[in-house]
Parts: C-alpha cells; structure tokens; sequence
C-alpha cells in the first residue's frame, strides 16, 4: 500500500499538498471547539 501511495504522490504532488492544508484547517477548528 505504502509503495501505491509514493506512485500516486509522484503523479499527482498538488492534490496530496492539497489535502495536507485542508487536514491542517480541520484541525486547527477542532482545537478552538476543544478551549470552548
């Protein structure tokens, strides 16, 4: 499984940064619901 992921991540590098920002966002959001 890990060596499909490097294949893909080597065609498609944006869409995997991509998903890496939104995962970020999701959890800076789950941070802030927590201090509440």
């Amino acid at each position: 499984m890990a060596a499909k992921k490097k294949k893909a991540a080597k065609r498609k590098p944006a869409k995997k940064r991509a998903a890496k920002k939104t995962a970020r966002k999701t959890k800076k959001k789950a941070s802030k619901k927590k201090k509440r």
